[in-house]
């Protein structure tokens, strides 16, 4: 990872590593303005279901971009609330996508994101690109994404963390647009042989300032496209010293093609494909992430397919 000088430049679609070494401390911070406003405007959500949505990108935005070494990474949720299941991908070197599933006639104007989610679990996949291998880690999902998150790290990785995001609309003279921010913080020292992390760290000193400072970002400090990131850190932790290192930019990219959709229904059987033939004579296929349809002839399929 490289040092990279510090730069109050206002810029959206990026997520900043920095380290606080005086406290042991590692952790990103993720502004999101274009990527995260394409792809909760890819369906006609209600603004708390997008607002849901949101923090899913910007959770992704954080944990993806930490994991990308070992490749594709997936958040996804299943509960028993209103947004019942919640999928977003991270696709290195920085591409997002994502979709929720809800139940409109549950939907309250002002219900808080966690009340939408309900109780259930949070899955962390993550895909190897050399071999396809999968591996997945589990949480219970109780109070919302950030809360799961910190639980993740507590029991899987045994790193005290503090997880924080926020979603706003914003207004502007081209109209409303969303925005979507995150900050992880994790205590990361030298550790002897034979010690327990969580024994000891969670009430290390070191830790207990960094996390009381990480406690004290507003929600709107996350999502205010006048506050660079760098600045946000300047203010959190100026006394003791802060590192950024190099950005990573992110965008709003759907993995869909109209071919990687056409070799998909070449794998089916020809009942099967017939099945899918609508009144116009054609197959068309629908992304759930980025809702563009496609359609294609079942003659066309059949021939090049081999069938």
């Amino acid at each position: 990872m490289t040092t990279s000088a510090a730069s109050f430049e206002l810029r959206d679609d990026r997520v900043l590593p920095f380290a606080v070494e005086a406290l042991d401390l590692r952790g990103r911070i993720v502004r999101l303005g274009a990527a995260v406003d394409t792809i909760l405007s890819h369906y006609d959500y209600p603004p708390p279901v997008a607002r849901v949505l949101g923090e899913g990108v910007a959770l992704t935005a954080l944990l993806g971009s930490m994991l990308e070494r070992h490749g594709r990474f997936q958040l996804q949720t299943r509960s028993d609330g209103a947004v019942d299941l919640l999928i977003v991908d991270y696709d290195p070197p920085g591409r997002l996508r994502g979709f929720v599933r809800y139940d409109a006639a549950r939907i309250e104007p002002w219900s808080p994101t966690h009340k939408l989610l309900g109780q259930g679990h949070m899955a962390l996949t993550i895909e190897s690109l050399e071999d396809g291998a999968r591996h997945q880690g589990v949480v219970a999902l109780r109070d919302g994404l950030a809360n799961a998150a910190h639980e993740y790290f507590r029991q899987s990785e045994q790193i005290p963390s503090f997880v924080k995001l926020a979603v706003a609309e914003e207004v502007t003279p081209q109209g409303r647009r969303w925005r979507a921010g995150g900050f992880v913080a994790q205590f990361l020292p030298p550790h002897g042989e034979g010690r327990n992390p969580l024994a000891e760290d969670e009430t290390s000193e070191s830790w207990n300032e960094g996390s009381a400072l990480a406690h004290t970002i507003e929600d709107l400090e996350l999502v205010d496209p006048s506050l660079a990131p760098e600045r946000l850190l300047y203010r959190l932790f100026h006394e003791r010293g802060v590192k950024v290192f190099e950005e990573r930019a992110l965008v709003a990219q759907c993995r869909c093609s109209a071919e990687r959709i056409r070799t998909m229904l070449r794998s089916f059987t020809d009942d099967d494909r017939a099945a899918m033939v609508g009144d116009d004579g054609r197959i068309v296929v629908t992304c759930e992430f980025c809702g563009v349809s496609r359609s294609f002839d079942p003659a066309e399929l059949e021939d090049e397919g081999g069938a």
